[in-house]
């Protein structure tokens, strides 16, 4: 039987109660989970933790603008099909003149259409009970792509091409399913109905502290209270593309190997803003708003902590 533990998260990443909630629903009634929300918040975390922490096998599939269901479940190798179907009639004619070695297929027998049969993330999934499946970024899809998801979904099975083999799961037994999207394009309805819903909403000041705690758990107080004080300035400025919680990790990472008072400093002057603000506009933006009132940057700040 699949796990159906209540989840709360492990010392890498913080599950909030009610993406818990969520999480757990989903994996009770065998549905996916669908995660929508800015990017960076922790969607894709969430199942890969989720899989690390328990030690379960993990299957990622990373939509893009050609995915298809064949890559998804399954595809028929038909180059390798042929190829042994030609390498099958050689042997015949090299037994007929009297030839004892064969040409090799790798153990291969073209009767059986399994073996030709490539088998995708959900069908590995669907095969394996205690396992993990994450469909990533699925907005980026075709439209066709989740509503061929829909009698998958709906009967926990996939039919392999060819040979016709049916991968087929019960309700207790349906994998861990987490669906990802950023809404670049929205889902169908039917599709959605499939799932478990959950917006993950931008953690706020006191919500951050402890995901960054997680990570860095020896960080400087005031080196955390500094960058994540120019970090909720950032957001508030209405930029195009207002940083995240993955780009605030990653920034003081950088900024940690530093000393204290060299890192404070890089902080004052705007040092590494790369990994914060992702467009020209919005560099000048923040150029013009912090830098350009007088002062350093640190002058400016807005204390998360004093709301």
């Amino acid at each position: 039987m699949a796990d159906k533990t209540y989840w709360t998260g492990s010392d890498k990443y913080l599950c909030d109660p009610e993406l818990a909630q969520s999480f757990h629903m989903a994996r009770v009634l065998g549905m996916p989970l669908l995660i929508e929300g800015e990017p960076g918040t922790g969607k894709t975390e969430l199942p890969l933790q989720y899989s690390k922490n328990l030690d379960l096998d993990m299957h990622v599939y990373p939509v893009g603008s050609k995915s298809n269901v064949d890559a998804f479940v399954a595809k028929f190798d038909h180059v390798k099909y042929l190829r042994d179907s030609q390498i099958e009639v050689l042997n015949a004619q090299r037994e007929q003149q009297g030839m004892t070695t064969n040409l090799s297929t790798g153990g291969r027998n073209t009767e059986a259409l399994d073996d030709y049969v490539i088998h995708g993330p959900a069908a590995k999934a669907f095969a394996s009970p205690h396992s993990v499946l994450l469909i990533d970024e699925i907005d980026k899809a075709p439209r066709e792509f989740p509503n061929d998801l829909l009698y998958a979904l709906s009967h926990r099975k996939f039919v392999l091409p060819e040979s016709g083999r049916v991968i087929e799961v019960s309700e207790d037994e349906m994998p861990a399913i987490v669906v990802t999207s950023n809404r670049e394009q929205e889902l169908p309805t039917a599709f959605k109905g499939r799932c478990i819903y959950h917006y993950i909403k931008f953690p706020d000041a006191d919500t951050m502290v402890q995901i960054v705690a997680k990570h860095y758990p020896t960080a400087e107080e005031e080196l955390v209270e500094k960058a994540m004080g120019l970090f909720y300035q950032l957001r508030d400025l209405g930029l195009e593309r207002s940083p995240s919680t993955r780009e605030l990790l990653n920034w003081l990472k950088y900024l940690q190997t530093f000393e204290s008072e060299e890192a404070l400093k890089k902080i004052s002057e705007l040092n590494g803003m790369g990994a914060l603000v992702k467009t020209q506009v919005d560099m000048e933006r923040v150029q013009r708003r912090i830098l350009g009132k007088g002062g350093s940057a640190s002058d400016n700040f807005k204390n998360p902590y004093n709301r």
